[in-house]
């Protein structure tokens, strides 16, 4: 091992260090800081104490959340470290990677991996939260999930003795006759959380549902409603859809909308289209009024409904829409003429108005032409929104343009029932009593016309007017005539003035985003790509507001008329606006400063983002989903968290005392700054999420770019369906795959299969799935539709899996409080029948639950306990094995028995010797004496006296020694060729086993005839006959 360049008087030691010199690899010199370690001069002893609050920050991340919690009770020092946001962050960060798993190459600096160790983006699972709480609270509700204990009690019918069991998941037939598309459930909020009911509906079909997952039946409810609606592609048979082709008809499938609370509503998206409308309260439902005869004089155009079909429906979830709005808002339909109009659901407790069920009460022509193909209204609109100016109804048409409504309308007093003309013409008036607002970075774009050949601009349209714009009587008509016009125009037309065309948008928008000046409202569309459609894209308009900068020398509340207008057609959107006062009062200490809104003046500006794919190319998206948790949805003026610095009306701080922990101010402060997911799925199988309040540009004529949070690669060929809570993210493939995930990626693999694909027809699952993605049948194995709880906490949820419905509650115990006690149980607890182990011990089907596993295995047990008792009790009263008791052993009852047996042996000599000495047999045997003998001897001869006279009788003998009586002989007959035997005409030859069997047939004999001699003397003989002799003369003996 010699180099060649050592000292012979070296060091065995320096030698093989000089070797591993020379062959160890050179590094490379880092730019970044390189540590050396320096041996140490004094004591070599060091304490953790001596280490600074960095490094001891950085090792305490490394604790499970119990453990770092124990660690406060090691010192001051270490009760300082713990309690403080800083270690419980980093501890965070490094269990939920987060947006790094995304990320394939190592960061560039140590700066860079600092920030990006802390930057996390998600919504918290609890009102008051912390890092600590979260850090606690999210891996135990993780592991809740995976476990799959049930949360629910299966009920039974009354009249049972059957007691409920729990079970985690429930299966059950939906009684629709096609996949379910749409499910919707009212879970409750907080005190008011209840079991929930299910509405549950297919488009194909045109019916709804509903049904009790704790009983696992449909009710009757929607069976027998009305289902022969028309489908497009039954009418117009090789006709495109989505109004390509050749232009001249708008059609695709039909809409739908379901409500737990208010029913159903259908669309027909064909010409002629009509909308029905079905209540909760009622077994059938009605057609509504969509058609609306001209009025030019007042401003209404003529609606007719050749060519117009429902695009796009929205039912009301819950009673916040109608209260703010008075009932207006029960439902919207848009049609594929750009007109929008607003029903009523009929009475509710929550408005003072009486309407009918589908009345008409507003009606708009937002975008003349141009089919109206999504509608968003926000379910948790309040008057304190209102009262801010913030978003709350969005729509977006087929050119991509968007428009949001700032005010609810307002109804004129009417008396009486109203005729059909008479509502038309009120539901106009009414809808002019507020504006529908144009989102200017979405108007539509012309297509260059350079000879001016288009007798249209392709970036102008006509749209209702509102009361603000104080048009007269003159312009109201031709307002009216010019939207006439436009809706007698077919798709082509606005294919080919027109850029943007495409049918296949969504519209997702955050109603919760917050810029603290009011606004901040973010409107998402989305182009899912495909074949004759817009390339794959997602691009997000934030809006801002900017307090507007005037002189103070000048009137510090100037006075704003309405600009007068050059045109009579149309109204740009207004820049600037005057935020009247909210809708409510409260002391100044207790509320935020930007609730004090009164008399500033604002600039309204929205800012673009494109949302990026990462390194995915060539996508098509197949489902969208937004995280609804009741959280995620509220803005910063709601947020409970802010609230107890005084932001928020949901709490205060003198209701939720927090003593001295450090208050929440920013959305920095709040762990997951405030953000909300939002995610889709591909056609390839791949999940995308996204933060929905990622930061901005700076400036609005800036565009900045988003990166997906996590991406998430399923074993889905197609994502079907998808569904969010800020806890975990659900597909649904279109093979019947459902799986749950951590959009934090705590675990790269599924954190739990809520319903695997069908083992037993996958192949033909598989070619079906298929062969829907091109168009052709309908999937009846693929997951349509999901529905979550929006509390995190609680872990439940459906889907739909095609006609069946699965409803999953698992227990979230593991999520409670930490017990020091817990921990001694859990790890004396033994791997079989623990639910620690690691592994899922309830399976979705239900046959592998453990708790079943173990009844079944205790009943076997004690059957078998009585089995063995039975026995034992039979041979302890037969044998007597029980008199030396149980402790006995082999040897013991060995003895025993010899004792018995010479016991027993004794006493019968002594019996034999005190008896008379026997006489013949054939006289002396009294009956006493007979009924003494043993049963087993009595039994053996006579089964020999048996044997015995069946021998005498039998005539199959070789010597022919029994006596023939012959008849008469036959003239025909053959001779014989023997004569007659007799007894004393020949005699064969007896062996020594005849001897026997004659001398024990004698013996035998004997003992019958000294048997029945006996007999005779207590029970005279009736025949004289005896049965075993043969009887001389004609015909043969007879035996009874």
């Amino acid at each position: 091992m010699s180099t060649g360049h050592e000292s012979p008087d070296s060091s065995p030691g320096s030698r093989v260090d000089a070797y591993e010199r020379a062959n160890a690899i050179p590094r490379r010199p880092s730019d970044g800081m390189v540590f050396q370690v320096i041996p140490s001069t004094g004591d070599s002893s060091t304490s953790v104490l001596d280490m600074p609050n960095e490094v001891l920050t950085h090792i305490l991340s490394h604790l499970p959340p119990e453990s770092l919690s124990l660690m406060s009770l090691v010192n001051s020092r270490f009760h300082r470290l713990v309690t403080t946001p800083p270690a419980w962050r980093i501890a965070f960060a490094r269990f939920f990677p987060g947006a790094e798993s995304t990320v394939l190459l190592p960061p560039t600096t140590a700066e860079d991996e600092t920030q990006k160790s802390h930057r996390r983006a998600f919504t918290r699972v609890s009102a008051l939260a912390s890092w600590r709480s979260e850090y606690i609270l999210r891996p135990r509700l993780l592991r809740s999930l995976a476990r799959g204990r049930p949360a629910i009690q299966q009920a039974v019918e009354k009249g049972t003795k059957n007691k409920a069991t729990a079970t985690a998941a429930v299966m059950y037939n939906s009684g629709l006759f096609y996949p379910g598309s749409h499910i919707h459930a009212n879970f409750g909020v907080g005190l008011n959380k209840k079991q929930p009911l299910f509405v549950h509906g297919a488009v194909e079909q045109g019916s709804v549902t509903s049904s009790d997952p704790a009983t696992g039946k449909v009710s009757g409810w929607g069976l027998a409603d009305f289902e022969a609606f028309k489908h497009f592609a039954d009418l117009y048979t090789g006709e495109a859809p989505y109004g390509l082709g050749s232009g001249d008809i708008v059609g695709m499938s039909n809409v739908m909308d379901v409500s737990q609370a208010f029913g159903k509503l259908y669309g027909e998206a064909c010409p002629g289209g009509r909308l029905f409308y079905t209540s909760t309260a009622e077994q059938r439902g009605r057609f509504l009024m969509v058609t609306s005869p001209a009025n030019y004089p007042l401003g209404i155009p003529e609606v007719t409904p050749f060519n117009a079909a429902i695009t796009a429906v929205w039912l009301a979830k819950s009673e916040g829409v109608l209260k703010i709005t008075n009932g207006l808002f029960g439902s919207l339909a848009g049609s594929s003429t750009g007109i929008l109009s607003a029903f009523a659901v009929g009475a509710s407790p929550v408005y003072d108005r009486r309407f009918d069920r589908g009345e008409l009460t507003a009606r708009w022509a937002i975008c003349p032409g141009a089919p109206i193909i999504a509608i968003n209204v926000d379910e948790k609109v309040s008057a304190r929104r209102i009262g801010r100016g913030r978003i709350w109804a969005t729509i977006l048409n087929a050119l991509g343009e968007v428009y949001y409504l700032v005010k609810p309308p307002i109804r004129a007093e009417t008396r009486g029932k109203l005729s059909e003309p008479e509502l038309d013409r009120l539901a106009w008036q009414t809808g002019r009593s507020t504006e529908w607002l144009m989102l200017e970075s979405t108007r539509r774009t012309a297509k260059p016309d350079s000879f001016q050949a288009s007798i249209t601009d392709g970036s102008y349209t006509p749209r209702s007017s509102s009361d603000s714009q104080t048009l007269s009587s003159m312009q109201l008509e031709a307002e009216a005539k010019e939207i006439t016009q436009f809706l007698a125009y077919k798709p082509k037309h606005f294919q080919s003035i027109c850029d943007g065309w495409d049918m296949c948008r969504s519209l997702v928008v955050d109603y919760g985003g917050d810029d603290y000046h009011g606004s901040g409202e973010s409107i998402f569309v989305v182009n899912r790509g495909g074949e004759d459609h817009l390339p794959t894209a997602i691009k997000r308009f934030t809006r801002h507001r900017a307090k507007h900068s005037f002189s103070q020398d000048s009137d510090p509340f100037p006075a704003i008329n309405a600009p007068k207008r050059s045109s009579i057609f149309g109204s740009p959107a207004q820049r600037s606006s005057t935020i009247s006062s909210p809708g409510y009062s409260a002391p100044r200490s207790r509320t935020s400063s930007t609730d004090d809104l009164a008399g500033v003046l604002y600039d309204n500006t929205w800012h673009v983002s494109n949302y990026s794919f990462g390194l995915l190319r060539n996508l098509e998206i197949a489902s969208t989903a937004t995280d609804d948790s009741d959280f995620a949805v509220l803005p910063a003026s709601e947020d409970p968290l802010l609230g107890m610095s005084g932001g928020s009306d949901t709490s205060s701080p003198l209701a939720s005392p927090l003593g001295k922990v450090t208050l929440a101010t920013t959305a920095a402060d709040i762990p997951g700054h405030r953000a909300r997911l939002f995610g889709v799925g591909t056609a390839s199988g791949i999940v995308i999420l996204w933060n929905m309040r990622a930061s901005t540009s700076s400036a609005p004529d800036i565009v900045n770019t988003v990166e997906p949070v996590r991406i998430i690669y399923t074993r889905s060929p197609q994502i079907s369906s998808l569904a969010m809570t800020s806890l975990y993210v659900v597909h649904g493939g279109n093979d019947g795959l459902v799986q749950a995930w951590d959009p934090l990626a705590s675990t790269m693999e599924p954190v739990r299969t809520i319903h695997s694909r069908f083992s037993d027809r996958a192949r033909r699952r598989m070619a079906q799935a298929e062969a829907s993605v091109h168009g052709v049948g309908i999937n009846y194995y693929a997951a349509g539709a999901i529905v979550l709880d929006p509390d995190p906490t609680m872990l439940q949820g459906m889907v739909s899996l095609g006609t069946h419905l699965r409803y999953w509650s698992y227990s979230a115990g593991a999520a409670d409080a930490y017990k020091i006690r817990k921990r001694g149980q859990l790890r004396r607890r033994s791997d079989r029948g623990s639910t620690s182990a690691g592994v899922d011990k309830y399976h979705h089907t239900g046959r592998g639950v453990l708790r079943d596993y173990i009844t079944d295995e205790r009943l076997e047990l004690e059957r078998e306990k009585t089995v063995k008792k039975k026995e034992q009790e039979r041979l302890v009263n037969r044998f007597g094995t029980g008199l030396l008791g149980e402790g006995a052993t082999e040897e013991e009852m060995l003895a025993y028995a010899a004792m018995l047996s010479e016991e027993s042996h004794v006493s019968d000599e002594a019996r034999r010797q005190a008896s008379p000495p026997m006489k013949q047999s054939s006289s002396s045997v009294q009956p006493e004496e007979a009924q003494a003998m043993d049963a087993e001897l009595e039994e053996a001869i006579r089964l020999s006296l048996l044997d015995t006279e069946v021998a005498a009788e039998s005539p199959q003998t070789t010597d022919f020694d029994v006596p023939i009586r012959l008849g008469k002989k036959s003239r025909h007959g053959t001779p014989s060729k023997t004569k007659q035997a007799s007894p004393s005409s020949s005699k064969p030859v007896r062996s020594a086993s005849d001897d026997d069997l004659e001398f024990a047939l004698q013996l035998s004999m004997a003992e019958q005839e000294s048997r029945r001699i006996a007999d005779e003397s207590e029970f005279p003989e009736l025949s004289k006959s005896s049965s075993g002799e043969s009887v001389s003369g004609k015909g043969k003996s007879r035996r009874r």
